[in-house]
This record gives C-alpha cells, structure tokens and sequence, in this order.
C-alpha cells in the first residue's frame, strides 16, 4: 500500500455518465489538480461523440469526447472510474459492471448501489468473495460513497462520537423536500409519489428498506464497535397529498403518496442504538409533526443521545440556492475527492472507516 502522495500524478479518470450526479462529477474531475478527465462513458447513442464540457455544460470544450464502448475505456487503462450511473433499478447489473471493473484492474468510486457501501449480510458470501479475490489479484478498490448512504452518515456522525462520554442512541436523519428533486424513475416508481396508497413500490416490502439504508446502521455499529440484533427494524408512514402537487419529476394528485417518513433501527438487547431516518416530503407544509429543518428545505442531522446531548445540523445549497442541485453536487465531489486515497488504498472492497482524511485538497480558489 502506498500513501496517496506517492501515487503517480495526474490520475487518469475516467467519468461513468453524465446524468445529474455525473455532470457534476465531470466538472469535479476537471477542477481537481491531481486528476485528469481521459474518458466519458454514456448510455444513450445520441451523447456519444460529444465533449465532455458540453455534457456537464461547463460552457467550454474538455477535448474529450464521449463514448458507449466500455471496452475502449478499459482499453485506456485509467487509475479510476469515477461511476454515477443510476443503479437503483439495476442493482445487480451495476453490482456486475463495479466488480468487472475491480477485475480488470481499475479502482471505481461509485455513487451506488449504496448496499456495497457496507455490504455485509447483504450480499452472499460467493459475492463478496469474489470482490475480494478480484482485488488481492490486481490490486484495484471499490469505495460506494456518496452524501446519503455516505458522508452525513458515516464520517460526520461517528467523528462527532469521538466527543462523547457515554452513547445512548445515535440517530441520523435526512430531512428534505424532493420537490426539486429531478429523478422521475427514483421518485415514481421507487418510491411511489403520485401513486395511490395502497400501491407497495417494492422499496416499502419488508427488507428492502434494510437492503438500502441497512449498511448505513451497521457500518456506524461497526464504527461504535457494537454487535446489533439481527434483522434490523423497519418503520414506514406514508402520507396522501391534500391537494395537486407538482414537481419536477412527477405530478402528484390529491390523495395519492406525497410524503413518507421511514426508519432503519438497529437495536442491541431490543434497545435502538443506532437509527437511520428520512422524513421526505414533496412540499414543505407536509406533516408538519415530522422533524423539519431549522433552515431551508432540506437537511442532514445527527443527534446523539447521551452524555452529552449534541445536535448537529449539515445543509447545503448551490451557488443558486437549490438544495436538490447541491446534494448532487456534494455527492459527486465526496467521489472525486476519494480518488487519490481509493487509489492508493489496499485493493478490495474499501469503507469510509478504511479510508484516511479525505479533504478538498486543491480546491482553494486562487
């Protein structure tokens, strides 16, 4: 294992999609001065050909042009793969893409599918295996990050941890309103909104929930040092629209799904000590007995119940004021700025808690 300043620099990159997370990856990529952009790959025929710099409408030319051939991207044997493409309805496919790139010898940061950020009693151990083997043979690492599964509640809330005398429960909570939020397949057909109640979107079956948000609890346990009962606890309350809504990826009619407040708790000996909480709501009046942010319209929170009590409140919002913009924005950039520590990192799966500082080194404006 090297130290990341002793990797060869710049790493050559290269972008996996150009959708609303990877636009932002490519931008990230450029203003990073320890990478450089070599490729681009794109699933839809009619982006192939085009620069990367009018993809992520950087308003100037990268000279670099996309392309859908996956075999002539691997062909320019970059240090890493900077990987956004949608996984949520395509998990395995996308878990197959990820581990044919760790076996052909290319480290991947990857936005999903968010399982693989700690995957444990997720996938079978033939699978996790085979990641394993794959990265002791070439040496290549996979780290899944991002901002939820991710930074807000993996490496935030355990640093705030280390100021802790005793810990009761650590609860961490996205706190948003997805109005803004354009994914129309995540938001229909993923979670439902604009669908009628009585419609399951297999995200609310039993399980699923802990399939996705499940390695978010058991990595902060891993993180306490805490062994928690197995399965984890699911809690879900979905809420009727009181009147039309729209959106900017699906119109909600009155009566049909609006918001939805669920919740992955890990407990020890039937006690909740570690939860993961999303309060969603498509419109900001909605439930209004729900946490809330203190400030705009969205909002990650820790609280940590113990000795002491401490309450920690992470927003963002872009340059424009969109807080659904910057959270793709905050996503693709906790990516890009782990590429020279993935790199440099054993090969295999890696975790946030495998991970040294990761900063953005680099990034001071001038």
């Amino acid at each position: 294992m090297t130290s990341p300043t002793d990797v060869r620099k710049p790493l050559r990159v290269v972008a996996w999609s150009t959708g609303t997370v990877g636009r932002h990856a490519i931008a990230g990529i450029d203003a990073h001065p320890d990478l450089e952009l070599v490729g681009v790959w794109v699933s839809n025929p009619d982006k192939a050909g085009k620069d990367a710099g009018q993809l992520a409408e950087l308003g100037r030319d990268l000279g670099v042009a996309a392309t859908t051939d996956r075999d002539a991207l691997l062909a320019l044997a970059p240090d890493a793969i900077v990987h956004t493409a949608m996984a949520d309805d395509r998990v395995f496919e996308c878990i197959e893409d990820l581990f044919g790139f760790i076996e052909a010898g290319v480290n991947v940061v990857s936005s999903g599918p968010v399982l693989l950020q700690w995957p444990e009693k997720i996938l079978p151990d033939d699978m996790l295996e085979r990641l394993a083997s794959a990265g002791a043979r070439t040496g290549a690492s996979l780290h899944v990050n991002g901002i939820d599964p991710g930074f807000a509640n993996d490496v935030l809330p355990l640093s705030l941890t280390s100021l802790s005398q005793r810990i009761d429960e650590v609860r961490v909570q996205e706190l948003a309103d997805y109005s803004t939020y354009y994914q129309p397949v995540v938001m229909r057909e993923i979670f439902g909104f604009g669908k009628p109640l009585e419609e399951r979107p297999m995200l609310w079956e039993p399980g699923i929930l802990t399939m996705a948000w499940g390695s978010v609890v058991r990595q902060l346990a891993a993180g306490l040092g805490i062994t928690l009962d197995e399965p984890l606890t699911e809690e879900v309350d979905r809420r009727p629209a009181d009147r039309d809504i729209e959106t900017v990826s699906v119109d909600i009619a009155e009566g049909t799904m609006a918001a939805v407040r669920f919740q992955v708790i890990g407990k020890v000996d039937g006690v909740p000590r570690v939860v993961l909480e999303h309060c969603t709501r498509t419109s900001p009046e909605q439930a209004p007995e729900w946490p809330k942010p203190t400030k705009g319209d969205g909002c990650y929170r820790i609280v940590v119940t113990g000795e002491p009590m401490m309450d920690l409140e992470f927003s963002h919002h872009g340059e424009h004021g969109d807080h659904n913009v910057s959270g793709m924005i905050v996503t693709a950039q906790r990516l890009v700025n782990a590429v020279p520590a993935v790199v440099a990192a054993r090969g295999g799966l890696v975790t946030a808690l495998d991970l040294p500082l990761v900063t953005g080194r680099g990034l001071v404006s001038s």
